[in-house]
């Protein structure tokens, strides 16, 4: 009798050890799934979300153009139609002009003439576009069905000039009509792919709270993690949630349907979650940190950094930003992969640099980010300076490349009341310097403003394409002296339809250029010129054309030194044959 209780009671008690460690399990990975899963869902939102914003910003930019463009040319724009269908996009329904708040230029003017309105006095778009000419401040307004099909997003960006007294008036606004979804269907579309159901929504007005839906998937939207963020003085949310929902339910049979084997699921139960202990680290590490520097990402050191303030409000911070001077040109001229040889080596000077205690991050692209805690203005300057002029270089096929960097920080809490207040301000004091020649490194002082990013937004590429001269750039060397680049004006006078037939005809020598017969002659006489001390050579000969003819050209170089191709030359043509006829009477006194 006792050996039969305990034949039933044993297998009982087994049976039901089992059912409660599988219901323990079921409850464990549950929990770890539903943290997996918010955990994955708030890095995507953050990461798309971000995403969101700069495609907007992108359209934002095309109102700054031209705003910069009415600021230098007196609030006047010449062949506006030229210069709209340039900025124009696939994602951009039209670019409107609004002088005194009036839409008078609307770029493509077919479908669009019902677009030209008094938005300052319109009932449903005058207390708005008021409130952004009052406020020095971007407004976006919809969305608004088109009457193309399709849904928009208005951007108004007012404008304001100083008349001759020096005084600042309103001239209008610049305005650009985004496609809705068109101008983030990229960051939709690949939320989708991963199997999320989404919702981008925003403030109807800046003096609101409400939120109005802009765009959102078809399916249902349950409890979602969501993202904000700010343009001009209006909020924006992105929210996403998994489309099979927050709960993994075939795991979750999977597991209630192991304890028919109970003996086989109390072997496998502890590995299981030992692994899913030791995965859940694994992504929360990977969450936070920048895989390739291996410090933290912008996600990580935000959040570090705001626990860091927040537990001792009262302590001074330094925070420091920083970023490679002309990042951009590493990656084209060396490849993306030296870049990213130069941005460990940064991540590594700073591990190296600064103290343990020291938080640091990487934000994104060539841009880094340090936390000093316990630290003031005074303690941090000498530190920072020196960081900033520390040798730093990547190597490329076995020589060491030098890269620098420019920084700025602000202290908490003598500039800042928050983390984001103080980031602002070193944003401010990193574009300063940045305004001022780069290289180097600078604290914030009251004044400074992180808007000034927009004064940096002239690339050497637009420079080459728009400047009124046509100039090459070449290798100062007697042996080799290699095209590196021509610009568009060169390309036009020369007869070259683009850069890669003159390298090809040229065989990328700038003595190719020179009539035969000159070749000798002119080579002396630019290296006699720059021999003797001159950083300057002025010299008249015959340039090949595309087509094997000559013409005359004055030509005025200029010798510089080069941080990765050594000396090389800067140099200038005119076509003297247009000279004379052009200024003739000039030449003859």
């Amino acid at each position: 009798m006792k050996q039969v209780k305990k034949k039933t009671l044993v297998p009982l008690i087994v049976f039901l050890l089992g059912i409660c460690l599988v219901s323990f399990i079921v409850y464990k990975t549950d929990t770890h799934e539903r943290e997996q899963r918010h955990i994955t869902a708030q890095l995507n939102a953050a990461t798309y979300g971000e995403r969101i914003k700069n495609e907007i910003t992108d359209g934002i930019e095309i109102t700054n153009a031209l705003g910069q463009i009415l600021i230098s040319e007196n609030g006047e724009i010449h062949q506006f139609d030229t210069i709209a269908r340039n900025l124009m996009s696939d994602s951009i329904e039209s670019v409107q002009l609004a002088p005194d708040g009036i839409v008078t230029d609307i770029y493509p003017t077919a479908g669009n003439e019902a677009g030209k309105i008094d938005l300052i006095h319109d009932k449903d778009r005058g207390k708005i576009s008021c409130y952004a000419r009052d406020n020095h401040t971007i407004i976006t307004q919809g969305p608004f069905k088109l009457k193309q099909g399709g849904y928009g997003i208005a951007v108004r960006n007012p404008v304001y000039l100083k008349d001759k007294n020096g005084h600042e008036y309103f001239w209008g606004f610049t305005i650009v009509i985004l496609r809705v979804p068109d101008i983030f269907s990229d960051s939709i579309s690949a939320l989708s792919n991963f199997g999320y159901e989404y919702r981008i929504s925003k403030t109807d007005a800046p003096w609101s709270d409400t939120y109005k839906v802009v765009y959102q998937s078809d399916g249902q939207i349950n409890r979602p993690v969501s993202y904000t963020f700010t343009i001009g003085d209006e909020n924006w949310k992105f929210e996403v949630t998994p489309k099979s929902g927050w709960r993994n339910a075939t795991l979750l049979i999977i597991i209630i349907g192991m304890f028919l084997t109970i003996s086989l699921l109390l072997s496998v139960l502890t590995r299981v979650w030992l692994v899913a202990k030791e995965h859940k680290k694994k992504f929360q590490i990977l969450a936070r940190t920048d895989s390739l520097t291996n410090i933290y990402n912008r996600y990580g050191f935000d959040e570090f950094a705001e626990k860091m303030i927040q537990k001792n409000p009262k302590a001074h911070f330094v925070a420091a930003l920083l970023d490679i001077d002309d990042f951009k040109f590493i990656n084209d001229i060396y490849g993306h992969n030296y870049g990213d040889r130069a941005l460990k080596n940064l991540a590594d000077s700073m591990k190296t640099f600064f103290p343990s205690d020291a938080l640091l991050g990487r934000n994104g692209g060539d841009e880094f980010c340090i936390l000093l805690p316990n630290c003031t203005f005074k303690e941090a300057d000498v530190q920072l300076q020196q960081f900033t002029k520390l040798p730093k270089s990547f190597s490329y096929h076995g020589k060491e490349h030098a890269f620098y960097i420019s920084l700025g920080y602000a202290e908490y809490p003598t500039f800042a009341s928050s983390y984001s207040q103080l980031m602002r301000c070193a944003d401010a004091a990193l574009y300063e310097i940045k305004l001022h020649g780069k290289n180097g490194c600078m604290a914030y002082r009251e004044g400074l403003q992180s808007g000034v990013r927009k004064q940096l937004g002239f690339a050497f590429k637009d420079i080459s394409e728009h400047l009124p001269g046509a100039f090459i750039i070449y290798r100062a060397d007697k042996e080799d002296d290699e095209l590196f680049f021509a610009n568009d004006e060169f390309l036009h006078m020369s007869g070259y339809k683009d850069i890669d037939e003159l390298f090809r005809l040229t065989k990328k020598s700038f003595r190719n250029l020179i009539r035969e017969d000159e070749q000798q002659q002119i080579e002396s006489s630019i290296w006699e010129q720059i021999d003797s001390g001159n950083e300057n050579d002025y010299i008249h000969f015959h340039l090949r054309k595309a087509d094997g003819t000559y013409f005359s050209v004055l030509d005025h170089g200029r010798i510089v030194e080069s941080p990765q191709y050594g000396k090389v030359f800067y140099v200038l043509f005119m076509d003297w044959e247009d000279m004379h006829i052009r200024y003739n009477d000039k030449f003859a006194r």
